[in-house]
């Protein structure tokens, strides 16, 4: 394809739609990998591609290059018309390496990793894109803190004589001649989320989704990471940049939000669980890895915690003699956050057809 446009990509498995819709040499393997993963929610794929590529015909056919380095980024920017990143730096040096680039796509909205300046100064489009998949990780992590914090999991179905008895060992009915009858079921243990304070170990974009609903709920918001956010985004969140001992200590939920690093492996192990507030919850839907198993079996056997909510394991599936399925107060869903598989085909959709309208002007 010696005259068709050069997109160059950072390679994530969500950005290898990009070549599975514009660029014809795309794997076959690949693609019939993407149709089975979508065939959840989309069991047309190759229609969806379709219909895609026909509302970004002016990119297709598309050379779409997958990098997996900054350095390859580089080597490969001469003749690139469109360029999409999700972490790696662009800087000024990298922009005046790229004499043809037009659009600059950042798979996200933070543009720490962007210089932002270059390319307003030589007119590259700069696009964001706020993933709706960081939004369902953000609603995901609500449901289960809810399901914790209000017990929904155990209260289902738990309105009949019967299923009392069987759940509680006896039905005892409240005095209506003097009381109000709410939680008939006799069920202790429930929490509000209101007023309570959610600890976010990083504030990225899917823990700055997080800070927003934790504002919803009115509860008092703490991150700690390792910059300190811009004031103007605190104070939009009514967030509060604390060190990771106060976040702990003072936290009743402790979310933490980090990609999977060496430097983030085993985060939270003996020392840093030993610091966390009685009764306080943890909900994990980014890696398994920051938390380090033994301590974390260690600490629930202990009743220190007051529950945890797990949608990433460090083995998937999950064992099905996992102790962590053993305990009353875990919850453990099959890495359920990022879906329905529509987040990521709308957000793709979203990002071929903006690169589209924009090389097309």
């Amino acid at each position: 394809m010696p005259d068709a446009p050069i997109i160059v990509v950072e390679d994530d498995p969500f950005t290898r739609l990009i070549p599975l819709v514009l660029d014809p040499k795309a794997s076959e393997e690949r693609r019939l990998a993407f149709a089975d993963f979508m065939s959840t929610d989309e069991p047309d794929f190759a229609g969806w591609c379709a219909r895609v590529r026909q509302g970004a015909s002016n990119l297709y056919p598309a050379a779409v290059r997958l990098v997996t380095s900054e350095d390859e980024m580089r080597a490969n920017l001469k003749d690139c018309v469109a360029l999409v990143v999700e972490s790696f730096r662009v800087t000024r040096a990298d922009l005046a390496a790229a004499p043809r680039l037009k659009v600059l796509q950042k798979f996200g909205t933070g543009l720490r990793n962007i210089d932002t300046a270059a390319c307003t100064e030589k007119g590259i489009k700069l696009l964001t894109l706020r993933r709706r998949a960081n939004i369902s990780c953000a609603e995901h992590a609500f449901g289960l803190m809810l399901m914790l914090a209000r017990k929904l999991d155990e209260l289902d179905g738990l309105v009949t004589v019967k299923r009392i008895e069987a759940a509680q060992g006896a039905y005892r009915p409240f005095d209506r001649r003097h009381t109000p009858g709410g939680n008939y079921a006799r069920l202790g243990g429930t929490r509000a989320l209101n007023g309570a304070t959610i600890g976010i170990i990083g504030l990225g974009e899917i823990g700055h989704e997080i800070a927003v609903r934790a504002r919803a709920f009115d509860m008092n918001v703490l991150y700690h990471q390792r910059t300190r956010a811009p004031e103007a985004e605190e104070h939009e969140l009514r967030a509060r940049h604390v060190p990771l001992s106060t976040l702990l200590a003072e936290s009743d939920w402790i979310v933490p939000q980090l990609p999977t690093l060496p430097s983030t492996r085993d985060l939270l192990g003996r020392a840093e669980l030993a610091q966390i507030k009685p009764g306080a919850c943890i909900v994990n839907v980014a890696n398994a890895a920051i938390i380090n198993r033994a301590a974390l079996i260690e600490t629930l056997r202990s009743g220190r915690l007051g529950g945890v909510a797990l949608d990433v394991h460090d083995r998937e599936p999950v064992a099905d003699n996992d102790e962590l399925l053993t305990f009353d107060n875990v919850i453990l869903t099959p890495r359920m956050a990022g879906s329905p598989r529509f987040n990521g085909l709308n957000d793709f959709e979203q990002l071929i057809t903006g690169l589209a309208r924009e090389l097309a002007g």
